[in-house]
């Protein structure tokens, strides 16, 4: 296993900062009252001050916690190399994914972004290297139970689902990694699927069966079907394809919200088109011919000269308020 990096030490330290902040704020309360019980201090001047104090330390407690939580590797990828038949399809693939964290991956066809998305769902065996999902190791641990972590959106699933099944039941469905929900709905799944459904702007649909949806509609029930297994990881497989410029748009900005509220899964978008990754991606990998030609930063990652690259022609690259354009140059160095 890779030594411990600067990052995990520091995830460690704050973990560890949270215990004893937790701990010393349960002491102090538990001091401040037996002071007092012994008449060492008046109970009436500390009162105030003793419930302000234990308020704080816990509180600071439970943030230190939560920046821990979101600090956590949801997803490392180290040497990654997939062969079928002889031919190498993914090599030395080197990936990690922290908590809080929002991803793009960008390829041309062919560049192995398919068998990327396979390999860390477990549909996929990687010929080398190795695959963590949420410190679970790939081969010693029951991956098929790992998987439900993953929330997947993709052309795939969405053509597979019921015409007549209500997006209530749709949402529902996701908690059982199941295709056309035939069980009968709880109380309980039933309020988290409705809870799920105002999260994603979809409350208007919970009774509309699927064959009446908007693509942009099936896009965003499928994401709270997603969301329904509680997933540490939402991988977006080309949500936009089939959506016209204004549903497209109105998807966008609805990832962009999503991305954005406290407890978002890390998110990870793979598309062909830099128009789609909204200011909430904040890092970006892209794939040619089945390597990373580059990761990190998006600001680093996403120029023209590493797309030029990765699509095989000249790229010209713009941004402008948080959003990229790219257009392909011409020979003669117009755009085409």
């Amino acid at each position: 296993m890779a030594s411990e990096v600067p990052e995990r030490k520091t995830q460690n330290c704050v973990v560890r900062i949270a215990c004893c902040v937790k701990y010393v704020g349960e002491f102090s309360a538990r001091d401040f009252e037996n002071s007092a019980g012994r008449g060492l201090l008046d109970a009436r001047d500390f009162k105030s001050k003793l419930q302000s104090a234990s308020i704080n330390f816990w509180l600071l407690g439970q943030f230190a916690a939560r920046i821990a939580l979101c600090m956590r590797t949801v997803l490392e990828i180290s040497k990654l190399k997939i062969q079928r038949g002889g031919v190498t399809i993914l090599d030395g693939v080197d990936w990690r994914v922290e908590g809080g964290q929002h991803w793009a991956i960008l390829g041309a066809n062919g560049s192995g972004k398919t068998s990327l998305l396979s390999a860390l769902t477990g549909y996929l065996m990687p010929t080398a290297g190795e695959i963590i999902l949420l410190g679970k190791r790939y081969g010693k641990s029951d991956w098929r139970e790992l998987r439900k972590q993953v929330g997947i959106v993709s052309s795939s699933v969405r053509q597979m689902m019921s015409d007549d099944e209500p997006a209530l039941e749709t949402v529902v469905s996701g908690k059982f990694a199941m295709i056309d929900f035939w069980g009968r709905l709880s109380r309980a799944d039933k309020n988290r699927a409705l809870k799920i459904l105002r999260q994603i702007e979809c409350t208007h649909l919970a009774a509309r069966p699927w064959r009446v949806l908007s693509q942009g509609e099936r896009q965003r029930v499928l994401i709270g079907r997603a969301l329904m297994g509680r997933p540490r990881l939402l991988i977006l497989d080309e949500p936009c394809a089939g959506l016209d410029p204004a549903a497209r748009e109105h998807f966008l900005q609805f990832l962009q919200r999503l991305g954005r509220t406290p407890k978002s899964p890390a998110l990870v978008l793979v598309t062909h088109h830099v128009e789609e990754i909204m200011p909430v991606f904040s890092r970006a990998l892209i794939l040619k011919n089945g390597k990373v030609l580059a990761s990190g930063e998006k600001s680093k990652t996403l120029t023209g000269r590493n797309l030029s690259r990765a699509f095989g022609t000249k790229m010209k690259l713009r941004f402008k308020a948080g959003r990229f354009a790219m257009s392909v140059l011409s020979k003669r160095g117009g755009v085409v």
